[in-house]
């Protein structure tokens, strides 16, 4: 069973650049095998991986839904979409990537959804890390999208906002039950935290992100995180963390 790490928080916060960067490290690492999967619908964790995203969940699903003629005789539509997934996932130096991608039929949504939840509960056997880019705010725990997860990463801007958005986010994940053994907070593009902000967010705080403009050269450039320099201080507050991030 792989190790699955999932990212949340509100928007704009810099969770996408932070699953990102996880999957750099964990790839420098070559710790095994890593699939990324993105579940933002607004997707862009394969830009920020230097990925060309080809064909998405949602692309799949709803070919499928306009033309249910391709689903050949003697298997299930779910069976056949689960196949078809599969063939769609990305391999790229050192991780693989899926991206779920914007469902456009009435309806789809949910299902698409659905379908990448168990999804996931498959392909998460056959990877040793998995990290799983949430969509912003609260509705992939709503959706359950995220119900079974080693560690939950809640990615926080130092505002009073963002860090009400975390403090919701987890005590949403209680409420619903989800299986996560951690649940952690980051603080990002920020030099120091009060910690007596973040005492009573029932998230363990493991650190702080300093603004990188590193960051915003490369996003610039038109660059991939995977360009950025190795001595980044994002990449090395990251460092620190990890062992946090992905040991029980």
């Amino acid at each position: 069973m792989g190790y699955t790490i999932a990212i949340a928080g509100k928007g704009g916060t810099g969770k996408t650049t932070v699953a990102g960067l996880l999957v750099r490290i964990l790839t420098e690492k070559r710790v095994g095998s890593i699939l990324a999967i993105d579940a933002d619908p607004n997707s862009n964790l394969a830009e920020a991986l230097g990925v060309k995203t080809e064909t998405t969940i949602s692309q799949i699903i709803d070919d499928i839904a306009k033309h249910p003629e391709k689903i050949p005789s003697g298997i299930s539509k779910d069976r056949f979409i689960a196949y078809q997934i599969e063939t769609i996932i990305q391999e790229n130096d050192g991780f693989d990537l899926l991206t779920m991608g914007r469902p456009e039929g009435p309806g789809c949504y949910c299902y698409a959804n659905s379908v990448l939840r168990n999804i996931t509960d498959k392909l998460i056997k056959g990877y040793d890390y998995i990290v799983i880019d949430n969509e912003a705010g609260f509705e992939h725990l709503s959706r359950k999208t995220t119900r079974i997860a080693d560690t939950l990463v809640v990615v926080s801007d130092a505002t009073r906002v963002g860090l009400r958005s975390a403090q919701r986010i987890n005590e949403l994940a209680k409420e619903l039950d989800l299986k996560i053994k951690k649940r952690l907070l980051i603080i990002n593009r920020y030099e120091d935290v009060d910690k007596q902000s973040i005492k009573d967010l029932g998230l363990e705080y493991i650190g702080n992100i300093p603004l990188d403009n590193g960051i915003a050269k490369i996003s610039l450039d038109g660059n991939s995180l995977m360009k950025l320099e190795k001595e980044a201080i994002s990449l090395k507050m990251l460092r620190k963390m990890e062992d946090k991030i992905w040991q029980c």
